[in-house]
């Protein structure tokens, strides 16, 4: 009897977003020997976003940190073109990675884990799975903690509490006035504020910030 042989599993491809090029291609070597081909490297986010664009991507694999650009801002936009997103960094704070999952990341692992954790995490948000590293899950929970212990709301006005508690849900300037029946204006008045208040540097901190410090929003069926 002649038995059948199973048909090779084809290798998972992968971009890579990261802006140093001997890290990427370090990675290259290293994923090939694990059935994971990187298929594109980008060292920005125009390049992310035409690599993203013009080839066929299993996941990315993004690093937050790119030079002036914003990886999370990269993390959202591959995502808004549908390509499940795994990041890769060396920030380990709650912050990160909670703004990572809030723009739509798949998975976290951090640059000090072993590597066979980077290998599954890249199987698993390809196969359209969740993937929490065990030190981005440490940050996860110390962020809980946090919220418990101190609410960094509390020094703010009411009215400035509820903008900031509507901007860590990722409500924009125009939501937010709806919601609240304020002027835009109005809105941006209190963005100033709450800065001052919370010894903030621009709107990007302030978001940021305020995300940091949402009370999680999980489903019954999932948990980050």
């Amino acid at each position: 009897m002649r038995l059948e042989q199973s048909e090779p599993q084809p290798a998972i491809a992968v971009l890579v977003v990261d802006d140093h090029p001997a890290v990427r291609q370090g990675l290259a070597l290293l994923l090939a020997q694990e059935g994971v081909t990187v298929v594109a490297e980008a060292g920005n986010r125009a390049e992310a976003l035409l690599c993203a664009a013009d080839r066929c991507i299993d996941a990315a694999l993004v690093d937050l940190s790119l030079g002036p650009d914003d990886g999370v801002e990269v993390v959202r936009d591959l995502r808004g073109l549908g390509v499940p997103v795994l990041v890769y960094s060396m920030h380990e704070d709650p912050a990160h990675v909670r703004c990572a999952f809030e723009a739509g990341a798949g998975g976290y692992v951090t640059k000090r884990e072993a590597y066979q954790i980077l290998v599954s995490a890249i199987a698993n948000v390809a196969a359209g799975r969740r993937f929490v590293s065990p030190r981005a899950a440490e940050a996860l929970v110390d962020l809980v903690t946090h919220q418990v212990a101190a609410d960094p709301a509390d020094d703010l006005s009411e009215q400035e509490r509820q903008v900031y508690h509507l901007m860590g849900r990722g409500e924009g300037t125009v939501e937010i006035a709806a919601t609240l029946r304020i002027g835009s204006r109005t809105v941006e008045s209190y963005y100033a504020r709450i800065q001052a208040k919370l010894g903030l540097d621009g709107m990007r901190a302030l978001r940021r910030h305020a995300i940091a410090h949402a009370a999680p929003v999980m489903s019954s069926s999932e948990s980050v």
